[in-house]
């Protein structure tokens, strides 16, 4: 849990642009530039601590849908077809980019918008259907997922080589501590609720990511500001991997990585009864404990990071960062994943370009999943 915030703080520094493109990217990115990073840190902690414990008390609730006596699991899966087909109408539907190279009066330039996101969203996905028939082969013998170099290519190397190209300077970051007025505890309450449910919603369908499972919390909320989006996105991320470790136990399917890995190193008994598992009691232990320890840990050394960032040279480390990912595609997926990684950049880089979402890119799990319950 410490670690996922970690990487929220890397990425808040990290992906961000120069002034002329902050009302456009991430409400993390907007506030770094405003000196206010720790800020979006503390928030994102919020967020996510917020997340584990509204978890706990949906853990009965969600294993009796899920499970016996509802069955609600089973009850989707015979129409998961028409469900993904709706979330992803519902993502492009929602699009507010205004693209006003076509025009600038009417609604022109937000159909504009979603006809680009639409366009993204099924190159993607082809995109997706092309490389799952690629090889590729590790040079070194290690396993060899097509998946890595596609994803870095759609969602990390884009944003590194925009913050690379914009050379921004991050000012000096602002070191308050995190006060919510009365107001602003009943919205982060509201944005802990809806961010966990959609974070539950992807722990449950196949093919949605977190970046879905925001969108879809942020419409049911309705309106909010910055600051209320990191915390609702850091409640998605954490509801989902807390509940997919408790759905792995209700229907015995994996909806990561981490519990596939899981699911072939220890036995995994089906929660049937009131009674939870043994191996589900320890995970249950552990993310309490840890999502506690992170979160006072975050805002310690977020505190320190914030302090000294400034003086760090940024364009060395987003420089180091992608040959980083250059090496490990490399080692992983050999030759064809490089080229696998270029054509993903270059896909990747079109809703950096146009200004609409990058979740469109997630076409590449969404078109194939859909063709395969066709």
């Amino acid at each position: 849990m410490f670690l996922w915030h970690f990487f929220t703080f890397g990425s808040t520094v990290l992906g961000a642009p120069d002034e002329d493109m902050a009302l456009s990217v991430l409400p993390a990115h907007s506030l770094l530039l405003e000196g206010k990073g720790y800020e979006a840190v503390a928030l994102s902690a919020l967020g996510s601590y917020g997340a584990i414990l509204f978890c706990f008390l949906l853990l009965y609730p969600i294993r009796f849908i899920i499970g016996n006596p509802l069955f609600f699991y089973e009850s989707l899966r015979e129409i998961m077809l028409f469900v993904l087909l709706a979330i992803s109408i519902l993502m492009i539907a929602t699009e507010k980019a205004k693209i006003d190279d076509f025009g600038k009066k009417g609604k022109i330039p937000a159909v504009i918008g979603m006809l680009f996101a639409l366009y993204v969203f099924f190159l993607s996905g082809i995109f997706g259907i092309v490389i799952f028939e690629v090889p590729v082969d590790s040079p070194i013998g290690l396993s060899s997922p097509v998946l890595f170099p596609a994803l870095a290519g759609l969602f990390g190397t884009p944003t590194l080589l925009t913050s690379l190209m914009t050379k921004p300077v991050i000012p000096k970051q602002e070191i308050k501590e995190l006060t919510l007025d009365k107001k602003t505890k009943k919205s982060s309450i509201l944005s802990i609720t809806t961010g966990s449910l959609g974070g539950i919603l992807v722990s449950i369908i196949p093919g949605i990511t977190s970046a879905t499972g925001t969108i879809l919390a942020m419409n049911a909320r309705g309106e909010s500001d910055k600051r209320q989006t990191i915390i609702t996105l850091s409640a998605v991320n954490t509801a989902c991997a807390f509940f997919v470790v408790v759905v792995m136990f209700i229907i015995l399917r994996s909806r990561s990585g981490a519990t596939l890995a899981a699911m072939e190193l220890m036995s995994v008994a089906e929660w049937t009864t009131i009674i939870l598992p043994t191996n589900l009691c320890y995970f249950l232990i552990s993310l309490l404990l840890g999502g506690t320890l992170s979160y006072f840990l975050t805002l310690k050394v977020g505190k320190i990071f914030a302090k000294r960032f400034a003086n760090v040279p940024y364009a060395l480390i987003v420089k180091l960062t992608i040959s980083m990912i250059i090496i490990l595609v490399l080692l992983f997926t050999g030759l064809a994943g490089i080229l696998i990684l270029i054509v993903a950049t270059l896909i990747g880089l079109l809703p950096v370009e146009w200004g609409v979402r990058r979740s469109h890119c997630m076409g590449i799990l969404l078109i194939p999943i859909i063709l395969y319950f066709l």
